[in-house]
């Protein structure tokens, strides 16, 4: 168990992190987002021991972190740092036996990891060679190779496709299942909602949110409408409650005031017994964030 507590960090006037806590167990993922500056590198750091808390203290199985501990953390930072004239088998070796891996495991295990990924490249293609996306993935290789107890992962998914996004997912989500505790921080709030047990969010070093991902969402009530209907929004705006119509795709997004006004919208959309699409929800991740960004105004 990883436990974060009453941790603090200030640099002379500047206080990044504030009284964070936080507890992560074998095969839970925690999401940890903000806006940039918001304070969650400094957090990584301070978990790595790059840099010292001011207060408060982080702890692995109830001991602070030792160097042994740390040969089962993989991490992988926000700015990416491969050796450019390294072949993709010697950079991924570099870290494999850093961390008390057999050459020869981590030999085999770098197939597998490319298939998995889908690398376009051979294990001997030099690392200058790859596209952007492809050296995320074999960064990613090199972080994740000798199956690490703790993974960090500072924006894993920064300048991915969908495609590679979602292969990123699976392999983060297979580590998951294996045991690992994960800790990541991302812009991506679907990819946090689908990956996260728990999730903290941070405005300006200070914990704003913080637990179970689902029920973050539910303490916000059920108060947005995903709406496929021919009634029109002025007969919606006549709905005490309907606070925002606002077209998406083939329908509209209704924002209500209270979850209770949905009875309401449905008893309108379904008069005539049949409604094509009607998805009350909680508000997402994205939409929870922009609000709490700009300090809990809607």
């Amino acid at each position: 168990m990883i436990e974060l507590t009453h941790l603090n960090k200030q640099f002379g006037d500047k206080i990044a992190v504030q009284d964070m806590n936080m507890r992560l167990n074998p095969g839970e993922v925690m999401g940890l987002i903000g806006q940039n500056g918001a304070g969650k590198t400094t957090t990584f750091r301070m978990i790595l021991d790059f840099i010292e808390p001011t207060s408060g203290t982080v702890t692995w199985d109830g001991h602070a972190i030792t160097a042994t501990d740390k040969q089962r953390i993989g991490f992988l930072p926000e700015e990416r740092g491969l050796y450019q004239k390294l072949t993709i088998e010697e950079q991924v070796m570099y870290f494999a036996e850093l961390h008390g891996m057999k050459r020869s495991d981590a030999k085999s295990a770098l197939v597998d990891w490319m298939k998995r990924l889908d690398v376009v490249g051979k294990p001997s293609d030099k690392v200058q060679k790859l596209s952007k996306g492809n050296a995320q993935k074999v960064q990613l290789i090199a972080t994740v190779i000798f199956e690490p107890d703790f993974l960090i992962l500072d924006e894993p998914f920064t300048g991915l496709d969908p495609v590679n996004t979602e292969l990123m997912m699976q392999e983060i989500m297979r580590l998951k299942h294996e045991g690992a505790m994960i800790i990541f921080s991302s812009h991506n709030m679907s990819g946090v909602e689908k990956l996260s047990d728990q999730l903290t969010m941070l405005r300006h070093g200070e914990t704003v949110l913080h637990g179970d991902t689902n029920a973050i969402r539910e303490s916000f009530g059920r108060t947005e409408i995903y709406l496929e209907s021919p009634v029109t929004d002025a007969e919606l705006r006549e709905i005490a409650g309907v606070k925002s119509i606002t077209p998406q795709g083939p329908g509209r997004h209704l924002q209500l005031t209270d979850a209770a006004v949905g009875r309401e919208v449905f008893q309108l959309v379904a008069q005539d017994g049949y409604v094509p699409v009607f998805a009350q929800q909680p508000p997402t991740l994205d939409e929870i964030f922009r609000r709490e960004v700009q300090g809990g105004q809607a």
